[in-house]
């Protein structure tokens, strides 16, 4: 399984946008060239990243002086599986074509007899990257790595 640049820039940009948004406990909005500077992104690649964050309803713009994004919701009520699935990140760690379709990976159009194997994968990568929020991922590093045991844990049916 591969994530793309797109998806992790798409969340190192979401995640800085969730630090960067409080400033003295009032939300304000943060300009794309702030979090371009900061996270050594392309200007124009983030645009288009967060054209498809904003249709996919994760952020809103706000125009005008002191102009930017803002999140549409909470950092803790944001997953970090929306944010990979809103600028189109196929969640998936088979080869065959787009999930629900019956056409495998082979020449002949079966699936390959790993096929289960990466598909459940795919299934248990989805499930984490929906369990970890934003907040989760800004807090201090302590509670991130907790969370991330927990997860982990209840993945693998172990204890934490």
């Amino acid at each position: 399984m591969r994530l793309s640049t797109r998806g992790r820039y798409a969340v190192m940009a979401m995640a800085d946008l969730a630090r960067n948004s409080m400033d003295d406990g009032a939300e304000r909005a943060v300009s794309l060239a702030e979090i371009a500077e900061r996270q050594e992104i392309s200007l124009s690649y983030l645009e288009q990243l967060f054209s498809r964050l904003r249709k996919g309803g994760l952020v809103t713009s706000v125009r005008g002086p002191g102009g930017g994004y803002r999140l549409t919701t909470t950092p803790d009520q944001t997953w970090i599986a929306d944010i990979v699935l809103a600028v189109d990140e196929p969640l998936r760690a088979t080869r065959c074509a787009g999930q629900g379709s019956p056409r495998g990976c082979m020449v002949g159009g079966e699936r390959c007899i790993t096929h289960d194997l990466w598909d459940g994968l795919g299934r248990e990568i989805h499930r984490y990257l929906a369990s970890v929020s934003l907040a989760d991922v800004i807090a201090p590093r302590a509670c991130a790595t907790q969370r991330m045991s927990a997860a982990l844990s209840a993945v693998s049916g172990a204890p934490a």
